[in-house]
């Protein structure tokens, strides 16, 4: 069997940099190189200061302080790394398509397939490839066909190994995850190939915990797995729209269901909507390969888990302008977490983006203030809609490094992101310094409604 020494993964983002930092940490005998055509991210990634690494989550600046330079590195010479590595990871951006056929639902696939061509350009010797990145099923196969038709004699064998890590949680996600799925073929050198990449986990992951499938299936079991938790989301937010109207209670309710073991308590928290850079792009994906394959009613079923989160950010953001006396314009609205989620600086789909853009429309004045997220991300992900110019987004929002200030004359708070600070604010203070009627419309249901009513505010949440 192979013994791997050598592993090179391609990307240095999110799911790249998180797991090789833990495999080179619990490997110390494998030297594991992130390679990246991104100099500034690589640069980022090698700071001496690991608090400025360009991923934040919970424990891993030092997991990266531990094993940098030992035997985990950081580089942009892609050539040299993918050349000395007989293991490569690819772990680059899988972004939805904005162009062409499938546009708004397929994966962009093109960041693979020049992987691919480089790997098969410049390999002199055997090599196993593994598919990190978040794929549409199928992708091996295109995969294994730039690999096998490059005529230089080197084999290459494809597996599958989706990553199910949480950002937020993505450290102890990574020591001790529910499972590991690889995928891979059936045939000698595929089971040899699995055996190798079983081998590598296996340093600090039990056995039983690791899975090994069928190419396709692994590919599918990772769009699958993100879909059922999406659709957990959609399902209590459909329902927290119903509360609203009733007498009904969406904490209570979701209390109530999850204690019920077949249902589970996980999952059930209703919010503003989901975002992150999995969920609404699998799903789509999940109804791009239904319906190429003429599953019109498969496609429709799980299209609806989005339909009815963009609904939920729509409604959120309408509700507040509802509220404001059915006009924003000029008046200046804070937006507490631009994040996602709470403990990552990941923005991609955060409902906030789409919040802001609502109110923006109505021409709203948006203070923003996220404990890890920069200006820069911020105005980025608002000039990345289109919407307006640059300029204009620059105009009409605001981003604060501390809290109070985003708050101070502002008619209304949204909360957008769970981080637990906002429960600990000195929320008398803040009262103090908004304009009357104060409004906080919290779309994580996080802080103490009561408490806050107490003081003045008046408070509304998500399915109550």
């Amino acid at each position: 069997m192979t013994k791997i020494t050598k592993i090179c993964c391609i990307g240095a983002g999110y799911v790249g940099g998180p797991t090789m930092a833990i495999i080179a940490l619990k490997c110390p005998h494998i030297q594991v190189t992130v390679v990246d055509l991104n100099v500034a991210r690589i640069e980022a990634w090698n700071d001496p200061d690991t608090n400025n690494i360009p991923v934040y989550e919970p424990g891993l600046s030092e997991v990266v302080a531990e094993a940098r330079g030992r035997n985990l590195f950081f580089s942009t010479e892609v050539d040299k790394a993918i050349d000395e590595a007989e293991m490569i990871f690819i772990s680059v951006n899988t972004p939805t398509k904005t162009y062409g056929a499938g546009k708004g639902m397929g994966a962009d696939l093109k960041y693979i397939e020049l992987c691919a061509r480089q790997i098969a350009r410049v390999s002199t010797s055997d090599k196993i490839i593994v598919e990190k990145s978040t794929l549409p099923v199928r992708t091996a196969e295109a995969v294994r066909d730039i690999l096998h038709n490059t005529g230089s004699g080197v084999k290459f064998e494809v597996l599958s190994n989706p990553e199910f890590l949480a950002e937020g949680t993505a450290v102890e996600d990574l020591f001790a995850p529910d499972r590991v799925l690889i995928g891979g073929d059936s045939t000698d050198t595929g089971k040899e190939a699995i055996a190798a990449l079983v081998d590598v986990y296996a340093n600090w992951i039990p056995r039983e915990r690791i899975l090994t499938t069928n190419v396709w299936s692994s590919e599918l079991s990772k769009l699958v797995a993100n879909a059922y938790l999406a659709q957990r989301i959609s399902s209590i937010n459909a329902i927290s729209e119903l509360c609203e109207k009733t007498e009904a209670d969406v904490n209570e309710v979701a209390r109530a269901i999850g204690t019920d073991s077949r249902i589970g308590s996980k999952f059930l928290k209703a919010s503003v909507g989901f975002g992150g850079s999995c969920f609404q792009k699998d799903i789509l994906n999940l109804v791009y390969i239904s319906r190429s394959f003429g599953l019109q009613e498969v496609a429709d079923y799980w299209e609806q888990v989005i339909i009815m989160n963009d609904h939920q950010k729509k409604r959120f953001a309408l509700n507040i302008i509802k509220n404001l006396y059915n006009t924003i314009s000029g008046k200046k609205i804070a937006f507490l977490g631009w994040a996602f989620k709470k403990d990552t600086n990941d923005t991609r789909e955060s409902a906030a983006i789409y919040v802001a853009d609502e109110l923006l429309n109505e021409q709203a004045k948006i203070r923003v203030y996220d404990p890890k997220v920069t200006a820069g991300q911020v105005y980025g992900d608002l000039d990345y809609l289109e919407t307006r110019k640059p300029e204009q987004n620059q105009e009409a929002v605001k981003v604060f490094e501390d809290p109070y200030r985003a708050c101070e004359n502002a008619h209304a708070i949204a909360v957008l992101t769970e981080w637990d600070e906002f429960k600990e604010y000195d929320w008398q203070r803040i009262y103090d310094s908004m304009l009357k009627p104060a409004k906080i419309f919290d779309g994580r249901n996080l802080l103490d409604a009561d408490k806050l009513r107490a003081i003045g505010f008046k408070v509304q949440s998500i399915g109550s």
